[in-house]
């Protein structure tokens, strides 16, 4: 491994346009995460995406030869639900995301409502069904008063040939719609996701370092929690427009320039 990489104690690894791109698995991938824990670094995964679970992403990991885990994966799914449990119990909820991500959600103790004059939260996440029924719903809920949430704030998802709508477009559209900001996200670059990573690695931030394909979400998250960040060029495409300020410490072709 170079000597610049294997000061580091724990790795912090994003998935979609990382580890893999849409069911493909990045090349050597895999070795690069075993290679890395053989040498008795810690490793954790850590994602924006909500259309699956964590046991989901844990078995198309182990299924592709990665030597690791459930509990070091982590999604935006996890940390919102968490938040919702200590802040909006028994309350209703609308959310622009999966069949899936809403059955978590509603897993937590709140109830599903496409009332706008019921629902006391949105939130919004990536939803390869959206459509404007449910960019309506969402804004005649955030209209009559309920809290604007998102759990993941990309612009767009990197797939198999090219890239699809995700959250933060649809962040845009509402904020448009209803004269409202969000309030608040929970995946990358979010304080409440670097507090789940700190207690789930237990090692100084500054002995850690993020690994991630996108500048405003995981090398950003890096450049605001003092994390050093590598950057890959296996996922989306980053333009420079209003991200001129944020800088990985390395960038790299692929997770397996790590180890080469």
């Amino acid at each position: 491994m170079n000597k610049k990489f294997s000061e580091y104690e724990a790795f912090i690894f994003d998935l979609d346009g990382t580890i893999y791109r849409g069911e493909k698995i990045i090349a050597d991938s895999d070795l690069t995460i075993n290679h890395i824990q053989s040498l008795g670094k810690k490793v954790i995964f850590v994602s924006n995406k909500t259309t699956g679970t964590v046991p989901d992403y844990f078995n198309f990991l182990t299924e592709n030869h990665f030597k690791i885990k459930q509990e070091q994966i982590v999604n935006a799914t996890e940390i919102i639900k968490k938040y919702i449990v200590q802040n909006h119990s028994g309350e209703n909820f609308y959310a622009i995301g999966e069949e899936k991500f809403v059955n978590e959600i509603s897993s937590c103790g709140v109830n599903y409502s496409q009332n706008p004059k019921d629902i006391n939260f949105v939130i919004v996440t990536l939803d390869r069904t959206f459509n404007f029924t449910k960019l309506e719903i969402a804004a005649k809920s955030i209209v009559a008063g309920a809290n604007f949430y998102a759990a993941n704030i990309d612009a767009t998802c990197p797939v198999d040939g090219g890239e699809i709508w995700d959250a933060g477009a649809t962040i845009l559209a509402l904020e448009k719609r209803t004269h409202r900001k969000l309030e608040k996200h929970f995946g990358k670059p979010s304080e409440f996701m670097v507090a789940e990573i700190k207690h789930r690695l237990n090692v100084e931030l500054d002995k850690c370092i993020i690994i991630g394909d996108r500048l405003e979400t995981d090398i950003a998250m890096g450049n605001a929690f003092g994390i050093d960040t590598a950057l890959v060029n296996t996922g989306v495409n980053n333009f420079a427009n209003g991200n001129v300020h944020i800088k990985p410490t390395f960038t790299i072709k692929s997770v397996a320039d790590l180890i080469k």
